[in-house]
């Protein structure tokens, strides 16, 4: 149970930004770097300090200015399933726990984070660009998380089902909000003549 609430901590993290997450999960290993993560121990350390530092500076700029958030949604929406999964692998291995158990936490980790990350896009879509105070909070939720998930897993578990929770209680929210708004379009245009 431990182990899966670590895994969720480490997946909820890749929900929020790409490359942070394993930027600062290669660092908590120290000497090892990323030699026990998946695919990303195939990379030289080097190479992947290089590109994972250039990409976290990137997300943490670039998810300040609406163009920048534009973009980093598209990258993230198709890249969080993938990071997600390899976050949640990587802390269950880390844990010892048993193969079939690892591959699972894998699957659920890179659905998590896809689930996350699309409550985020609606958000984007919603609010025509995410205020500055909630990206700030992101990237600081994004490193703790990571940390949580090795220091103390149940901590980060929780806040990991909280906005499990937060994003399901956004998807009601926004299926009221498109149902009200398409009954104001029918009333505005009740002979089907409603604009494109």
């Amino acid at each position: 149970m431990i182990e899966l609430l670590a895994a969720l901590s480490a997946s909820a993290s890749a929900g929020m930004r790409i490359a942070l997450p394993l930027l600062v999960i290669g660092l908590l290993q120290s000497d090892n770097l990323w030699s026990n993560i998946p695919l990303l121990s195939r990379i030289h350390p080097s190479v992947l300090v290089a590109i994972l530092t250039s990409w976290a500076l990137f997300e943490l700029l670039a998810s300040k200015k609406l163009v920048g958030q534009r973009v980093l949604q598209i990258i993230q929406l198709l890249l969080s399933p993938v990071v997600g999964a390899i976050m949640g692998i990587a802390v269950a291995q880390l844990a010892t726990a048993p193969e079939p158990f690892v591959w699972t936490v894998g699957i659920v980790g890179g659905l998590f984070a896809f689930v996350l990350q699309l409550v985020q896009v609606g958000w984007f879509f919603r609010l025509r660009g995410l205020p500055l105070w909630l990206v700030f909070i992101q990237d600081v939720l994004c490193v703790a998380l990571v940390i949580f998930a090795f220091d103390a897993p149940k901590s980060g578990g929780l806040i990991a089902l909280v906005l499990l929770w937060l994003a399901i209680r956004s998807s009601k929210q926004w299926h009221r909000w498109y149902v009200g708004g398409t009954r104001s379009r029918m009333r505005r245009y009740p002979h089907h003549e409603m604009p494109d």
